[in-house]
C-alpha cells in the first residue's frame, strides 16, 4: 500500500511516502527567498522517489518567521523563488506542497545552527517584535503583544494572499501550520489563549481565527487543489488542548474544505512526552475513525514495515518520513526494495536501484 497512489480532489500523487515540512534555516540573507540549498534538498528526495514534499514552514508575513533564515510567500521576489524547486520536482513526479505559517510568540529565535546563539533573537540583536493571542510568553522567549481584534482580523488575509501566491508558483498543496505552538495553535490551546473576546473563551471562540483562515484561503485557493490542516492533537498538560478537541475541530475543518488532517502533537507548552517509534500514529488513527477525513501520521517513522502496517491497518492513508528521510533522501527506494515494489527512482538513478526479493 505504500507505493499505491491516491488522489484528493483533483490531485494524484504516486505514492503514499511524503516528506513533511522540516525548517531548514537555510537563508543567508532575511529575504524569504528560496536558495540553492532548498532545490537540492528537496529535489533530491523528488528524485528519488517521495510522492509529495512538504515545503517547511513559510512565513505568511515578516513578524510571522520563527527565525530571519525562513522562507516566506508575502512577495513577489518570494513567489518567483520558489518556481525552479517546484518545476524540477514536477519533472520527477513528485508533488509539491507548501506550509503556511505565523510564528507568533515562538517568533524572532536565533537560528537552529551550530554557529548561532539559542534561543530569542532580541530586537535590540536584530529581532523582531513578537505577536500572540495574549501577552503571555513562551517559556524562555519574548512577552509578545496581544493582537487586537482588527489586527487578528488581517491573520486570514495574510494567509490567503500567501496562498494565492502560492498557486502563481504551481505549488500543488497548501498546508495551514496549526500545530506545534504557533500561532494558529496558540489561538486554539487554552493555555495560550486568555482572550475574553471573540476569538478567546470556549472551543468556538479559540478556534475561530482557524476557521477563518481555513474559509479565506479555501475561497483562493483554486477547487480542484487540496488543503491540509496539521494539528497537534493533544498539548500532553492537563488542561490544554486535547484529542477530543482535535477531533471535533477536524469535523468542522471537513465541512469548510479541508482535505486532509496531518496529525502532530505537542510544542505550545514545555512537556513531557512518551517519544517512541509511532508514537503519534493512535492520534491520526481517532481523528480518521472519527472525522472520515484522510489523515497523514508523523513521528518516529523510520521502517518499511511499520511504515506499510500503519497503511494496512487502517491508521493512517499516508505517511510522513521525517528525519529519516533528512537522514536518507533515498528512504523511498529501500522501502520499495524491502517491500517488493517497483523502484520510485527517477530514471538517472535506476542503476542504483537496490535487488528485490
Amino acid at each position: 500500500m505504500l507505493f499505491d497512489p491516491i488522489s484528493l480532489r483533483g490531485l494524484t500523487v504516486r505514492n503514499r511516502v511524503w516528506l513533511p515540512p522540516m525548517c531548514q534555516y537555510a537563508l543567508d540573507r532575511p529575504d524569504g527567498v528560496p536558495t540553492d540549498w532548498h532545490l537540492v534538498h528537496y529535489g533530491a528526495r523528488a528524485a528519488q522517489g517521495f510522492g509529495l514534499m512538504i515545503i517547511e514552514a513559510t512565513a505568511v508575513l515578516p513578524e510571522g518567521r520563527i527565525t530571519q533564515a525562513d522562507l516566506g510567500l508575502w512577495n513577489d521576489q518570494q513567489t518567483a523563488g520558489f518556481e525552479p524547486l517546484v518545476d524540477f520536482s514536477h519533472r520527477q513526479k513528485t508533488a509539491v506542497a507548501v506550509q503556511l505559517a505565523h510564528a507568533g510568540r515562538k517568533g524572532s529565535t536565533w537560528p537552529d545552527r551550530p554557529d548561532a546563539p539559542s534561543g530569542l533573537q532580541s530586537v535590540a540583536d536584530g529581532g523582531f517584535t513578537v505577536v500572540g493571542p495574549s501577552a503571555e510568553a513562551f517559556p524562555g522567549l519574548a512577552v509578545p503583544h496581544a493582537l487586537t481584534l482588527a489586527e487578528v482580523q488581517q491573520i486570514p488575509l495574510a494567509f490567503a494572499a500567501a496562498a494565492k501566491r502560492a498557486d502563481q508558483a504551481k505549488i500543488d498543496v497548501v498546508e495551514l501550520h496549526a500545530a506545534h505552538g504557533y500561532l494558529l495553535h496558540q489561538f486554539l490551546s487554552p493555555l495560550s489563549n486568555h482572550r475574553t473576546d471573540a476569538y478567546g473563551g470556549d472551543f468556538a471562540g479559540r478556534s475561530r481565527l482557524l476557521r477563518e483562515v481555513v474559509t479565506a484561503v479555501r475561497q483562493v485557493w483554486p477547487e480542484q487543489k487540496p488543503l491540509f490542516v496539521r494539528l497537534s492533537a493533544t498539548d500532553w498538560v492537563e488542561g490544554g488542548w486535547t484529542l477530543a478537541q482535535t477531533v471535533e475541530l477536524s469535523q468542522g475543518l471537513k465541512e469548510l474544505g479541508v482535505d486532509l488532517i496531518d496529525v502532530s502533537t505537542g510544542g505550545n507548552v514545555p512537556a513531557s512526552i512518551p517519544v517512541g517509534p509511532g508514537y503519534q500514529v493512535r492520534f491520526a488513527a481517532e481523528v480518521k475513525r472519527q472525522v472520515g477525513l484522510p489523515v497523514s501520521a508523523v513521528g518516529l517513522i523510520t521502517d518499511a514495515n511499520q511504515a506499510e502496517q500503519i497503511l494496512r491497518s487502517g491508521q493512517a492513508d499516508v505517511v510522513m518520513i521525517g528525519r529519516a528521510g533528512l537522514r536518507d533522501p533515498g528512504w523511498p527506494e529501500m522501502a520499495a526494495a524491502v517491500l517488493g515494489a517497483p523502484t520510485p527512482l527517477a530514471p538517472a538513478y535506476l542503476r542504483a536501484a537496490l535487488p528485490r526479493g
